[in-house]
């Protein structure tokens, strides 16, 4: 028997507009899983009689909005009106916000049900989501692993089938370390493609919103819905017709991919490949070959990477409304962090975003013989919960780099990048790996990364899934 939330976000839109399935019914199904599976952490707020009020006044119009009747929520850094946003700290406990951010508003504009608020780490700051403010966010497919980060709950939301797909960001991998942890699609856009969570939002550049689905048609799906977000929309489509669900429809064939294991963390900290990251790189790479494209080694050599990223974390850090009062509830990483980027005089700031920026030119010509560079996700399996604890905030720092040393760059560089599961391990947890596009090419990686799932064929769901 086929239950709601077997079906795809493509389905359940198209169930909800043809009127199969009320907005309603399909809220209360997914308000019914979250409540049931609340010990792995995916939430840290619902709002279940909002949410129920929301789907009956759009059920009782008429469909409209690319995500007219479809249950989302926010992670726990996008502020809504009356809903507690506590931002994964202990500084705001107590913060509820008078008015909604934008990102929340055109959701609710695009027909989105909000049905709460998925848990994140602390300032979305780490790689993993275990914030002292609440238990921490777990592994559906191994309970004992932590989810990875920032967009832990929102990733593990959508594993265990408790949201049909969500909105994360991405600062440093914070959509794709926990898509690739808990094996589900992330999707971080180039810098500029979207009108909110672009990526211009800071000097930086590194932060942007993006899709976290179960499929690549899926996140095209949701990609669309993002692009088209009033008022300030870049482009419009009907429902399910955009031109990036219709990229993961089509087969792409005779492009040129590059393929590497290199990390521009190789020089600075003790980077290792694991045996079943190796292999998920080897096997994408067989399949692409098989399909008719031409796989190369990308022969890259990034250099300078490490001082450069240290100074932009940090910067960013820096700019989080903390006062020293605050300083006793924040999590060490984050204190030292905040710390130390508020050390910063404005000379190292600038040397830190030219030495970016030169980055950013050297990757994009580096990889521009190339349509898109595959590389693995992660380089170690899932950790469990509680293994960053405990450590010197410069050794929590490099744990996470080990961990995750592919993600980071692509934020620096501006450029698009998927994650996606392809194999399993010995125990049958989803090891996944990442395509890294040209900017602007999200398209093309939505259609390798279908043509992907399509050799992989389905992979089984956590064992929450059919519970």
């Amino acid at each position: 028997m086929t239950r709601l939330h077997d079906l795809t976000l493509v389905a359940q839109l198209a169930e909800l507009t043809s009127g199969t399935v009320s907005p309603r019914e399909l809220t209360a199904h997914y308000l019914d899983r979250i409540a049931r599976f609340s010990d792995l952490g995916a939430f840290v707020e619902t709002t279940p009689d909002a949410a129920l009020h929301r789907a009956d006044a759009l059920g009782a119009g008429t469909p409209h909005g690319a995500l007219w009747g479809v249950p989302l929520a926010d992670k726990d850094l996008v502020a809504r009106a009356g809903v507690a946003t506590r931002y994964g700290s202990r500084a705001r406990v107590s913060h509820v916000p008078v008015a909604s951010d934008p990102l929340a508003d055109a959701l609710d504009a695009a027909g989105a049900v909000n049905l709460g608020k998925t848990s994140t780490s602390e300032f979305g700051l780490t790689g993993f989501t275990e914030p002292l403010i609440h238990a921490p966010t777990r592994d559906p497919w191994r309970p004992s692993s932590g989810a990875g980060g920032s967009s832990g709950g929102a990733a593990v939301a959508v594993a265990a089938g408790l949201l049909p797909a969500a909105v994360g960001s991405d600062g440093g991998g914070s959509i794709r370390i926990p898509s690739s942890t808990v094996g589900v699609v992330g999707l971080k856009p180039s810098r500029g493609r979207l009108p909110l969570g672009s990526g211009f939002d800071s000097p930086d550049g590194l932060s942007v919103t993006g899709p976290i689905a179960r499929s690549a048609e899926d996140a095209g799906l949701l990609l669309d819905a993002l692009v088209g977000l009033a008022p300030f929309r870049y482009a419009t489509a009907a429902s399910g017709t955009g031109p990036f669900v219709a990229a993961a429809r089509r087969e792409q064939v005779d492009l040129r991919i590059g393929a590497t294991t290199v990390s521009p963390w190789d020089d600075d900290e003790d980077i290792r490949l694991d045996v079943d990251a190796r292999h998920a790189f080897d096997t994408a790479a067989a399949w692409l070959a098989d399909a008719g494209h031409a796989v190369t080694d990308a022969d890259w050599h990034p250099v300078g990477y490490a001082s450069l990223f240290h100074v932009l974390w940090r910067a960013s850090a820096a700019r989080i409304p903390l006062g020293e009062a605050d300083m006793d509830l924040v999590e060490p990483l984050t204190a030292w962090l905040v710390q130390e980027g508020r050390r910063l005089d404005a000379l190292d700031l600038l040397d830190g975003l030219a030495a970016a920026r030169a980055f950013e030119r050297r990757t994009i010509a580096d990889f521009a013989a190339f349509d898109a560079v595959l590389m693995p996700a992660l380089a170690q399996a899932p950790q469990p919960v509680g293994a960053y604890a405990g450590h010197s905030p410069e050794r929590t720092f490099a744990m996470q780099v080990e961990y995750a040393p592919y993600s980071s760059f692509v934020n620096v560089a501006g450029l698009p990048a998927i994650t996606l599961p392809v194999v399993a391990d010995g125990t049958g947890h989803p090891v996944s790996v990442q395509l890294v596009g040209r900017p602007g090419g999200e398209a093309v990686l939505l259609s390798l990364a279908a043509q992907l799932e399509s050799r992989r064929g389905p992979l089984p769901h956590p064992p929450v899934w059919g519970s």
